[in-house]
């Protein structure tokens, strides 16, 4: 399907050298308010309390949340556990405050509220749980772009492998700089939406390194620039089509959401929008500066096969 063809290439690799400068410097700007500021980190990693509360009807979660929030308890946590009744709500850590007399005074306010609110179980996330899940969050982290980095040297050539990492792991930093500056809360949806990020950036870039390996084999007398150019040119459409509709459903849950899903839906959005322009100004343009080139891509004495017959440059040599 292509709802946008556009016949002559577009110069993408004429400006790489600037967008990568732009690049270079809003990655030193989010490691350097990662360590500055640091994540601004959710009761999952540093620990507090976990009430679970049922109503006698659906709960309105925008009210349970304002009234904890009247009491002082900044970044509360509010969703539905199980059915609509069910709500579950985590409060951070406070020093000299029990988790018995912080689950006391939430469910005095609660009970005030709706007489129907009854707590069902209460209990304390201590920081050493809050210690394991941020180690295991570091080791999927580093599972995944080990497992890509296979991939793609498997797949295509090393050099396609460190281009693709050092653009996936620019726009995780990106991704968490954005948290640090701004102070978001930092929780375990976010870390599965960096994971996804991760994923989602590498399919874009082995999109168009599949389709620079097809431009080798077909247009002999391009260079690699050029190369390039027709390759980001010519999936254009499909990255329009691809992206904007993951873009509408992710908008999607960042308005209509509710707080739940909103930090979520705001990592893939910045996620998204920051994985189309790394895969074609970062990894591209990596992969051309590391000296990527036909025969790294067309195995010597297999060339003849994969050329296509309606190529005009197809009696030409390597």
């Amino acid at each position: 399907m292509e709802f946008f063809r556009i016949k002559r290439d577009i110069p993408f690799m004429r400006h790489a050298l600037v967008f990568n400068l732009i690049s270079g410097l809003t990655f030193l700007a989010a490691v350097f308010f990662l360590f500055s500021r640091g994540l601004h980190l959710s009761v999952e990693f540093t620990g507090g309390t976990l009430l679970e509360v049922t109503y006698s009807q659906p709960a309105d979660l925008g009210g349970v949340r304002d009234t904890v929030a009247k009491l002082g308890f900044a970044d509360v946590q509010v969703q539905n556990f199980g059915t609509a009744r069910d709500v579950l709500i985590r409060l951070p850590a406070q020093k000299g405050v029990s988790s018995a007399q912080q689950s006391s005074q939430v469910m005095v306010a609660l009970k005030e509220r709706d007489a129907s609110a009854t707590m069902r179980r209460t209990e304390f996330v201590g920081p050493q749980v809050g210690d394991e899940l941020a180690a295991d969050g570091l080791k999927a982290l580093a599972f995944v772009v080990v497992g890509i980095m296979i991939y793609l040297a498997v797949r295509f050539e090393w050099k396609f492998a460190v281009a693709a990492i050092i653009a996936n792991m620019h726009d995780v930093i990106i991704i968490l700089g954005f948290f640090a500056f701004f102070q978001w809360e930092f929780s375990l949806p976010v870390l599965a939406a960096v994971l996804a990020v991760l994923g989602y950036s590498v399919n874009e870039s082995v999109v168009i390194f599949d389709r620079i390996r097809e431009n080798f084999r077909r247009y002999r007398k391009m260079n690699t620039e050029e190369i390039i150019n027709n390759a980001i040119t010519s999936t254009i459409s499909r990255t329009i089509i691809t992206h904007g509709s993951t873009q509408m459903m992710v908008l999607s849950m960042l308005l209509f959401g509710g707080a739940t899903l909103h930090y979520f839906a705001l990592a893939l959005t910045i996620g998204i929008l920051f994985g189309i322009y790394s895969s074609v100004f970062v990894a591209a343009a990596i992969a051309m500066w590391l000296g990527i080139q036909r025969e790294d891509l067309v195995k010597a004495g297999g060339a003849k096969k994969d050329i296509d017959p309606n190529d005009p440059n197809a009696g030409a040599t390597v």
